[in-house]
C-alpha cells in the first residue's frame, strides 16, 4: 500500500472517503475527472469547440473537488478516456494505485469491479458521515482465496489506523441453504483461525443467519466494509459472483471490493 489513493470524481463520498484513505494509509491523494476521448469526425479531423468544452466541463469539476478538500494535499487530474471506469482503470495501473475511490453506486462503479488492478472503494449514497469516525474495519468473511484477500487488505487498513478489526460470516437461509445447526461450528472455527492470522488487530466476529446481500448490506458499525471480489457464501454455494455488485448498490456503509485472487 505505497501508491496513491485515486478519488474519481465528482462526488463529496468519493472526496471524503478518497481523503481518508490517502490519509489513513499515508500516501497521496489523486482526484481525478475523466471526461470523453476525441472522436474524428472524418478525415482526421476533431471538433476542437466540442474538445475544449469538454476540458472546461473537467476543471470546473475539479475545481468544485479543491474547494470540497480545502487545502487538503491533493493531485488533481483530467483524463481523456472512451469510459469513466477505463480512464481510472489506467491512471490506477501507471500509478500503481491502493485503492480507487468512487461515489454514486452504478455502471462506474460495477465496471470498475471487473478486472481492477487494485481494490474498489464505493460511497454509499447521499453519504456524509464523517470516514473513519467508528474505529472499526469490517469484512465480509469466507474461507475462501477471495475471503483471506479482503482479510488482508482490512487488517493493513485496521493496523495503520489503530482500528478495531470485525469479520462477518452470514449463514445463508432459504433453499439449499446449509443448516446453521450443521455448519455453525465449521463457521467458527473457520472465524477463529481468520482471526489469529491477524495478530497485529484487535480483531472479533460475528456470525449471522439471513440473506447475505440484506445482512451485509445492513452493516452500520463499520467505517468501510471489505469483502471479496469473486462471490461469497457458504461453501461458495450461493451468489456466486453476484455478491458484490448487489452489496455496493444498498450497502449502508463505504465497501472495498479486493481484486480477484488467483
Amino acid at each position: 500500500m505505497t501508491g496513491p489513493v485515486i478519488a474519481g470524481a465528482p462526488g463529496a463520498g468519493a472526496l471524503a472517503l478518497g481523503r481518508w484513505f490517502a490519509e489513513s494509509l499515508g500516501v497521496p491523494l489523486v482526484v481525478a475527472v475523466v471526461h470523453p476521448a476525441p472522436s474524428a469526425l472524418g478525415s482526421g479531423r476533431v471538433d476542437a469547440e466540442w474538445i475544449a468544452d469538454r476540458h472546461r466541463a473537467a476543471q470546473k469539476v475539479l475545481d468544485e473537488a479543491r474547494s470540497f478538500l480545502d487545502g487538503a494535499p491533493a493531485e488533481y487530474r483530467t483524463i481523456a478516456s472512451s469510459s469513466a471506469a477505463h480512464g481510472l482503470h489506467d491512471l490506477a495501473e501507471q500509478a500503481g494505485a491502493s485503492v480507487i475511490v468512487v461515489g454514486r453506486p452504478g455502471s462506474t462503479a460495477d465496471r470498475l469491479l471487473s478486472g481492477s488492478v487494485c481494490p474498489v472503494a464505493v460511497a454509499p449514497a447521499d453519504y456524509t458521515d464523517p470516514p473513519g469516525a467508528l474505529g472499526t474495519i469490517g469484512v465480509a468473511y469466507v474461507d475462501t482465496p477471495d475471503g483471506q484477500a479482503a482479510l488482508t487488505e482490512a487488517a493493513r487498513l485496521a493496523a495503520r489506523v489503530g482500528a478495531r478489526l470485525r469479520l462477518y460470516t452470514v449463514a445463508a437461509s432459504g433453499w439449499g441453504a446449509v443448516p446453521y445447526r450443521v455448519a455453525g461450528e465449521v463457521f467458527e472455527q473457520s472465524l477463529a483461525a481468520a482471526v489469529a492470522s491477524v495478530p497485529d488487530c484487535d480483531a472479533d466476529w460475528r456470525i449471522v443467519n439471513g440473506d447475505v446481500v440484506d445482512e451485509l448490506a445492513g452493516v452500520d458499525e463499520v467505517d468501510a466494509l471489505y469483502c471479496g471480489s469473486r462471490g461469497y457464501g457458504p461453501a461458495r454455494r450461493v451468489l456466486l459472483g453476484g455478491v458484490s455488485a448487489r452489496l455496493i448498490k444498498r450497502a449502508k456503509r463505504p465497501v472495498v471490493v479486493v481484486p480477484r485472487s488467483g
